[in-house]
């Protein structure tokens, strides 16, 4: 079971229990100048190699290496451009030849540090590069902070899909410093509120009250604000991820909104829209979806809609066209015999996996 624990610090701590994969996510302003004496124990090898990009590394590579360095540990960066579309096979190839290049061992640490893009990169990196070598999560985003970063799951895009190649790799630990989103543009703030919002509406109704109060001052970058909600969604993943790491059961449960989100990422062009935007948008539709099936009130769906506009989230879908969205949606990891399977809601809190959906409703919603 995962479980949260303050440090003598405002930083917290969550821990992911996967028996002799646990580590833990410190989380907190000033986590990252601490990195050194945090991983100091974790790391098995005298140098790590830092995936970043020319946006994060401005800001964010010094004090990463300062530490390292104080701590003992050299530590080279390998620079790759920012952005959802060089999330790719060829940007892949690039990081490979690098630690080719580098020498990097099998004891050799990847430390992503960025948002999603990067740590999705350099994860799957990690995971094939002489069949694996340790890995850090340093992610500078909201997004990455409460989603991508915890739970190991790695991947790049094909033209074709979203994260269709990839591979399940664990973190040695995830340093979530909040003080990174001080250089975050509102919009990537925006969208990773997204996800933050999720967990609330799938697992925890008291927690998606708490941000319906809270949603001002955590726009507005509140440092305890932040903390916690970063913590509170970290620790509902973490539960997650403890009872199902490989997503076949329960799991599947954190991809709601992104089965309707995955097909507006790639319908409108990868990068035109941000995850989190799509997501937004995606989640809509499924409480819309739970709706028509008479399973969510009226009243949930509009206190959704309400909460993701207060977070300055799109909830309106873009117009793909039915047949575009279901062509979309059928190439989605979460299809099972030619089924899409839907996470829907029986009420704030309360999400289920469905695979009946009638095609009249999907349709309706669609449309």
């Amino acid at each position: 079971m995962a479980h949260m624990r303050s440090a003598a610090s405002t930083a917290r701590r969550v821990d992911v229990a996967l028996g002799a994969r646990s580590y833990p996510i410190h989380i907190g302003p000033g986590v990252l100048p601490e990195a050194g004496t945090l991983l100091r124990e974790t790391l098995a090898s005298s140098r790590v190699v830092i995936v970043t990009n020319p946006v994060v590394s401005a800001h964010w590579l010094a004090p990463l290496q300062d530490s390292l360095r104080a701590a003992g540990v050299a530590a080279e960066a390998l620079i790759v451009p920012d952005g959802e579309t060089h999330k790719s096979m060829s940007t892949l190839e690039h990081v490979l030849t690098r630690l080719l290049e580098l020498h990097a061992e099998r004891s050799t640490p990847v430390v992503a540090l960025g948002g999603g893009v990067v740590g999705d990169l350099a994860g799957f990196a990690a995971a094939i590069y002489q069949r694996g070598v340790p890995f850090v999560q340093v992610p500078t985003t909201l997004l990455a902070q409460v989603d991508s970063s915890v739970g190991g799951k790695t991947a790049i895009n094909h033209p074709l899909g979203k994260n269709m190649i990839g591979a399940f790799h664990q973190p040695l630990a995830v340093l979530a410093d909040t003080r990174c989103l001080d250089t975050l543009p509102d919009r990537e703030l925006a969208a990773g509120m997204a996800e933050v919002i999720k967990y609330g509406a799938i697992m925890d109704a008291s927690f998606f009250a708490w941000l319906e109060t809270n949603i001002d001052a955590l726009m507005a970058r509140d440092a305890d604000a932040m903390t916690h909600a970063i913590a509170q969604s970290c620790a509902l993943k973490a539960q997650v991820v403890a009872r199902d790491e490989r997503e076949t059961g329960d799991r599947a449960l954190l991809n709601f909104g992104h089965t309707f989100g995955h097909a507006i990422e790639t319908g409108v062009g990868l990068g035109e829209w941000l995850h989190g935007e799509a997501v937004s948008a995606g989640m809509v539709m499924a409480a819309e979806l739970s709706l028509r099936r008479g399973e969510l009130s009226r009243e949930d769906v509009a206190r959704l809609r309400a909460l993701l506009a207060r977070a300055r989230l799109p909830v309106d879908a873009p117009a793909l066209g039915r047949a575009r969205y279901r062509e979309l949606m059928l190439r989605d990891k979460k299809v099972v015999a030619g089924s899409i399977r839907f996470i829907l809601l029986k009420g704030l809190g309360r999400a289920y996996v469905a695979a009946d959906v009638a095609d009249r409703d999907l349709d309706a919603v669609l449309t």
